[in-house]
């Protein structure tokens, strides 16, 4: 008997778990045996792997072959595991010396001719191989720089499986080929987000080869501007509600530049969930930007929050994670769909139940819903020009549930810019460089203050702790009481109408809340004027 084993590891939505591929070659009639809880793809790697050893110029051994999976309880899926196969196979045919391979994990498809293909989820399965210990580990040459940035971890990137037997076995190893310059990854080429239409719905700051969008860009809309600057001080969820072309798009694709810059461990954070979605741009392995997602208003839920058949995947609120979620033209998702996003609005993350496991993806996301006042687009306070009726107006106003709407801290009407803001010099106002100072300096107040605390920002701080903990001035909340009282505010809405007025606090270098201060955040919650207090360019 034979035996020889190697580690790869399972993807669970963004998480990992190392496997250990053990081969076991006994006298018999030749055959290929694979256990383990492996899915159809994984079944699959059987052929792959018996071609791709073959054509790399080794021999395949004509023995009764087992190949177990160990934990044999965990869900397997993928072609990642083919190296890792490969590998064990070979060590216990005596390719190579079997110890070589005992402690060595390995990630990676193999092709027919034995190249070595990229899979998604490099990023977060050398993660778990470091946090279990591991310290070796074997991916393909094109997501090597991806495995790289886990720290203690040496990265083997091999382009071929006759490169990893010559390296296994102390051999020269073979020159191979790379791929074609210019070739598009067949990981990356052509995805987008499940329902968002195209490629672009997933973006950073900037796109290659284009400048980022500026704050400065957006003509008037001095209201909706300073909401933004508030959603991003605060990290509030923002409801914009206009006419078409009033620039609501423009102001959410904003957004993300406000934002301050990602930590270490965010950028690694995101990543991992963006390489399981198949997300990251080629050449680049680490995303250090806030992620922005715009997926189509036909998206699934199961695109939206995560899913699919076997093990689920992250959906759009994953791969926004840390970054902005945009939803335009909100009244057309399904109402099904809307009503899902209520569970990660509160969390933080999604839990998702599917045949093949249940996974728990992060999902803490800024959230901007973006509405035209009806169908037509054209319905205004002056009601000039719009021809839907008035229950068509309520029925499509009324897709956007309470319960969800309750969560949304931030509601601002976006009017339609005016020839005089548009052609004038400066209409712009400021440039997200000079917005996004401030609030990392109202973000820093927070911080301070939250520092002993599990809470980093205003929006997460529970509503007790704001009524005990983090009192208001005296008589500041007077307003916000008589709201209450006359059924305009609900007890989560004044618990978030505080959350608002302490990020106001913290742009305007307040102690606490003031008087002004809570009748600014009503303000910005329903919509209705409270007198001149946003009227200014800064708060």
């Amino acid at each position: 008997m034979a035996f020889a084993r190697a580690c790869s590891v399972a993807l669970l939505g963004v998480e990992g778990v190392v496997v250990e591929v053990q081969a076991d070659l006994e006298p018999g009639v030749a055959a290929f045996t694979l256990v383990g809880l492996p899915d159809k793809s994984l079944v699959e790697s059987r052929d792959r792997v018996r071609a791709a050893v073959v054509n790399s110029g080794a021999p395949w051994p004509q023995k009764k072959l087992t190949v177990g999976l160990s934990p044999a309880s965990v869900p397997k899926s993928g072609s990642g595991f083919d190296l890792a196969v490969a590998g064990a196979v070979l060590g216990a045919s005596e390719r190579f010396d079997p110890r070589r391979v005992a402690d060595l994990v390995m990630v990676g498809e193999l092709g027919l001719d034995g190249r070595v293909r990229p899979v998604r989820g490099v990023l977060p399965a050398v993660l778990a191989a470091a946090e279990a210990g591991y310290r070796q580990v074997v991916v393909p040459e094109r997501t090597a720089a991806e495995a790289a940035l886990v720290p203690g971890v040496s990265v083997l990137g091999v382009r071929s499986l006759r490169q990893l037997i010559a390296i296994l076995a102390e051999e020269p190893v073979p020159d191979e080929e790379p791929e074609e310059e210019g070739r598009p990854d067949p990981m990356l080429a052509g995805l987008s987000i499940p329902g968002s239409g195209t490629a672009a719905g997933l973006a950073q700051r900037g796109v290659e080869g284009r400048p980022a969008p500026d704050l400065a860009d957006v003509a008037g809309q001095r209201p909706a501007r300073l909401a933004l600057e508030v959603a991003a001080a605060g990290g509030h969820h923002l409801f914009l509600s206009g006419p078409p072309g009033a620039g609501k798009t423009m102001l959410a694709e904003r957004l993300p530049g406000l934002l301050p810059p990602l930590t270490r461990e965010e950028s690694l954070e995101i990543t991992a969930v963006h390489s399981v979605g198949g997300m990251l741009p080629a050449g680049k392995p680490l995303v250090d930007a806030a992620p922005y997602c715009a997926p189509h208003h036909s998206a699934t839920i199961p695109s939206l929050v995560g899913g699919g058949s076997g093990v689920p995947r992250p959906g759009a609120v994953s791969l926004a994670h840390r970054g902005v979620l945009f939803l335009d033209e909100a009244p057309e998702f399904s109402g099904r769909v809307l009503d899902a996003l209520r569970q990660p609005l509160e969390s933080g993350h999604v839990v998702v139940a599917r045949s093949g496991g249940v996974v728990r993806m992060p999902a803490n996301f800024l959230l901007v819903l973006a509405a035209n006042p009806c169908p037509c687009g054209r319905h205004s306070l002056h009601g000039s020009g719009c021809e839907c009726t008035p229950a068509t107006i309520r029925r499509y106003q009324s897709r956007l549930s309470g319960p969800l709407m309750d969560r949304v801290d931030l509601r601002i009407r976006v009017e339609a810019v005016g020839r005089r803001e548009l052609t004038s010099l400066g209409a712009g106002g400021e440039a997200t460089r000079t917005v996004a100072e401030r609030v990392a300096e109202a973000r820093d107040r927070a911080s301070a203050r939250l520092a002993d605390t599990p809470w980093r920002l205003n929006s997460e701080i529970p509503g007790h702790e704001l009524r005990t903990r983090w009192r208001a001035a005296p008589s500041a909340l007077d307003l916000a009481e008589r709201d209450m009282d006359r059924g305009l505010l609900t007890a989560r809405g004044l618990d978030r109408v505080l959350r608002v007025a302490w990020t106001v606090a913290d742009l305007a270098g307040h102690d606490r809340p003031a008087l002004q201060d809570v009748a600014a955040a009503l303000q910005l919650r329903t919509g209705v004027s409270r007198g001149a207090v946003l009227a200014g360019e800064s708060l």
